[in-house]
C-alpha cells in the first residue's frame, strides 16, 4: 500500500459506532454524525472529503433503513459459513454496512475484501505483518490514527480498511480494479482484484437497491 498524508482522517477513525440490533441501527447511523476532535489535524485531503461530507450529511429515511435490513437478510446466510455466532454475525453485518456507507463503498465489496483478506478472522496476521479483518499494515496507525489503536479490534480495523479503500477508489476515479490493486500493494497486476470481484459476485450478491454506494463501476 502507498502511504498518504499523516493524520488523514484521525477524527473519523476516532468516531465510535454501536449497532446491536435492528431497533438501534438507525440510532447508530445517526450517532456517527457527531463531530469529534481529538487533536489539531491537517485538513482532510480533497480525495476523501467529498465522500465523508456527503455520507455524514445524507438524511436517513425509512427507505434506507428498510434497504439496510434487506441487505442484512440477504448477506446473513453467506456469512454463516465464516461466523457461527448469530449475534456476532448480526453486529458484524451492521457494522460493515455502516462503515461502507460512510466511506461511499458498496457494502458487499467490503465483505468480499474481508473474505479474501482474512476469511473474517479478526485475529489474522499475515507473514508481511498485516493485521485483522481487512489486513491493515501497522504503518497505517501512524498515517491515519492514534498510537493506541488496536488493529485486531474488528470495528477499528473496519474503519481503517474502508477509509483506505475509499481513498484509493477516489484516487483511481472509481476504477475498482486499480483501487483494489493499490489496496493490496500490487498495482499493475490483476490477480487480487479478480479474486475480490469473484468473491463479490459468487457469495455477496446484493438485493436490488440495498447497499448502493455513491461510486460507479
Amino acid at each position: 500500500m502507498i502511504p498518504v498524508a499523516a493524520g488523514l482522517v484521525a477524527t473519523w477513525l476516532a468516531a465510535t459506532t454501536a449497532a446491536a440490533s435492528d431497533d438501534t441501527f438507525l440510532a447508530a447511523l445517526e450517532a456517527d454524525r457527531r463531530a469529534l476532535v481529538v487533536q489539531a489535524l491537517p485538513a482532510t485531503p480533497a480525495t476523501l472529503r467529498t465522500t465523508l461530507d456527503d455520507s455524514l450529511a445524507a438524511p436517513r429515511d425509512p427507505a434506507q433503513i428498510w434497504a439496510a435490513r434487506q441487505w442484512h437478510n440477504a448477506m446473513e446466510p453467506a456469512l454463516a459459513r465464516f461466523v457461527q455466532d448469530p449475534a456476532l454475525r448480526t453486529e458484524l453485518l451492521q457494522r460493515i454496512y455502516l462503515e461502507a456507507r460512510l466511506a461511499g463503498l458498496p457494502p458487499a465489496l467490503v465483505l468480499a475484501v474481508i473474505q479474501v483478506e482474512s476469511a473474517f478472522r479478526a485475529d489474522a496476521v499475515s507473514s508481511a505483518g498485516a493485521v485483522g479483518l481487512m489486513q491493515i499494515m501497522p504503518f497505517w496507525i501512524r498515517e491515519l490514527g492514534l498510537p493506541a489503536d488496536d488493529l485486531k479490534d474488528p470495528w477499528r480495523n473496519l474503519r481503517y480498511g474502508t477509509t483506505i479503500l475509499a481513498h484509493y477508489l477516489a484516487v483511481e476515479r472509481g476504477d475498482f480494479t486499480r483501487a483494489l490493486a493499490r489496496y493490496n500493494g500490487s498495482l499493475g497486476k490483476t490477480w487480487y482484484p479478480e479474486r475480490v470481484m469473484r468473491a463479490w459476485q459468487r457469495h455477496w450478491r446484493e438485493p436490488t437497491g440495498a447497499g448502493r454506494a455513491t461510486v460507479q463501476r
